[in-house]
């Protein structure tokens, strides 16, 4: 009965499918790029397309003549088994611009994720703004700039994980959509992320940059722009299922537990040697973190980005946690402007989805100094002190070795229990003892005159036999003084524990 309205539906679906045309789908390939179907079909399980018969139709006399479809795709997903909502850009349509989507597409799509509990996937591919001024002419008129459903956007930091992937020339509303993730992914040499374009640029700032230079994957990662940088897409997609692995569907559930392989009690004995007896040797943090961990767990986020501060997810025992840490080879590990927003981020995201934190703490403080004056040091760290001591997961702090001044504070939030143990490499205080002691004893020392060098050994020496971390678990002012060995076990004890009295449900918003 119904049959011609089937047939002029299976007619409409199939001039969706042809995109932007067959040039223009050959000019995508010639980049180096895949479609936003050829994406999907690489990157989900399944897949069932909404609103597949949206777009600018041309109507004659006969009936409908063409139809250029809408270059925002959106639908249900399953992805690495887990349902998903997805949302794709189609740059073989305008570029990706919002000029030739309809708008209530991308709104659909955030309230879908949002209302449905589902983690959201965006794969960006073009500006996702208003075009060029171009469609001024056509329009008339101007307008004044909005962000249609921006504040799905927002709630949904909040609501249900969002992984934003860059896959091609990201800019304006793009690139918003982009970092307004809880985690961002592009493709080395693929993509650029940019507020605006090297056109725009240089006809507004007079300054002539190439898109590498200007939006490349090396400029953004090292900013901090994007969490997680991929050799191809079909990598990129594999860290999106990754990163979904560590994260619950929602705020109110519990992030996902797996079986693992690793023996839960198991000792690593290499970790007695790994911290030198000499403080101010560099050493490995990462190889500690490997052997802290479920083998092959540990997916570091943001390396690039403010690098003496570690943020990482990984598991313990199959438990997803969220992992802080230092480099002790970078600024000795000290804390930056920039690692306190990484930071205070971190903790959001570990906060949001109920992930309990396990701070691997060599702290020697902030990093100090007249650029870092300039960087308003102190103000970003007071934000990340924030952070830790409003979060309410589980907490486990080893202190592995420094632990000073208020950057060391941050270790933990002390209004409340976490498991805290210090290995016996650990070494606190206000301030080192190499540091310290010239301003404490500056006019005692000016006094001693020649005899300076010899006075000032006399009383490293005193100070010294008072520096040990024994000396600090006899006052119960650090709780236990562990194996290195151990660590593995005692976190693995913890977290099954910490799962035990997590209380999922939404309380807080991460912020971009």
């Amino acid at each position: 009965m119904w049959d011609p309205e089937l047939a002029e539906l299976e007619r409409r679906k199939r001039l969706a499918e042809r995109m932007g045309g067959e040039e223009r789908v050959a000019r995508q390939h010639a980049t180096g790029r895949l479609t936003i179907r050829e994406r999907l079909a690489a990157l989900t399980d399944s897949w069932h397309e909404v609103g597949a018969l949206t777009g600018q139709a041309v109507y004659g006399e006969d009936g409908l003549e063409s139809v250029t479809p809408s270059n925002v795709i959106i639908g249900r997903a399953v992805v690495a088994g887990r349902r998903v909502v997805v949302a794709g850009d189609d740059f073989t349509v305008r570029g990706g611009a919002a000029d030739a989507a309809i708008h209530e597409k991308q709104v659909l799509a955030e309230r879908m994720a949002g209302e449905m509990r589902v983690p959201l996937l965006r794969l960006i591919d073009g500006t996702g703004g208003g075009g060029s001024v171009k469609q001024l002419e056509d329009l008339g008129r101007t307008y004044v700039p909005h962000n249609p459903g921006w504040d799905q956007v927002v709630a949904n930091l909040g609501r249900v994980p969002v992984v934003a992937l860059a896959l091609g020339p990201v800019a304006g509303l793009g690139a918003a959509r982009l970092v307004t993730s809880h985690v961002s992914i592009m493709v080395k040499e693929l993509s650029q992320v940019f507020v605006a374009g090297p056109a725009v640029v240089e006809a507004g700032m007079g300054e002539r940059v190439g898109k590498e230079e200007l939006g490349g994957w090396r400029t953004i990662s090292a900013a901090g722009t994007v969490d997680l940088v991929a050799e191809s897409e079909e990598e990129a997609f594999e860290l999106a299922r990754r990163v979904l692995g560590y994260l619950p569907q929602s705020a109110w559930r519990l992030p996902p537990v797996s079986k693992s392989d690793d023996i839960s009690g198991m000792e690593s004995p290499e970790l007695r040697d790994i911290v030198p007896r000499d403080r101010r040797r560099p050493y490995d943090m990462r190889r500690i973190m490997d052997l802290v961990f479920d083998t092959g767990s540990v997916l570091e986020l943001g390396r690039r980005f403010a690098p003496s501060t570690i943020t990482a997810l990984a598991r313990l025992d199959g438990h997803p946690v969220a992992v802080l840490a230092a480099d002790p080879r970078v600024y000795g590990g000290g804390m930056t402007a920039q690692g306190a927003d990484k930071t205070a981020r971190f903790v959001d995201l570990a906060e949001t989805f109920h992930l309990p934190v396990v701070h691997l703490v060599d702290q020697p403080g902030f990093v100090i100094g007249s650029a870092a004056e300039r960087a308003g040091t102190i103000r970003h760290g007071a934000r990340a002190l924030a952070a830790v001591y409003q979060s309410t997961i589980p907490w486990a702090s080893v202190l592995v070795r420094r632990v000073f001044g208020v950057a060391g504070a941050a270790h933990r939030p002390h209004n409340r229990y976490g498991l805290r143990v210090a290995w016996p490499s650990g070494d606190w205080g206000s301030l080192p003892i190499e540091g310290g002691l010239e301003v404490a004893f500056k006019r005692l020392l000016a006094e001693a005159g020649p005899e300076a060098e010899t006075l000032k050994a006399e009383i490293a020496e005193r100070l010294e036999a008072v520096r040990s971390p024994f000396r600090t678990a006899e006052a119960f002012l650090v709780e236990d003084i562990i194996d290195p060995a151990r660590t593995r076990p005692v976190l693995t004890e913890w977290v099954h524990d910490a799962y035990a009295v997590l209380d999922p449900g939404p309380r807080h918003t991460t912020r971009p």
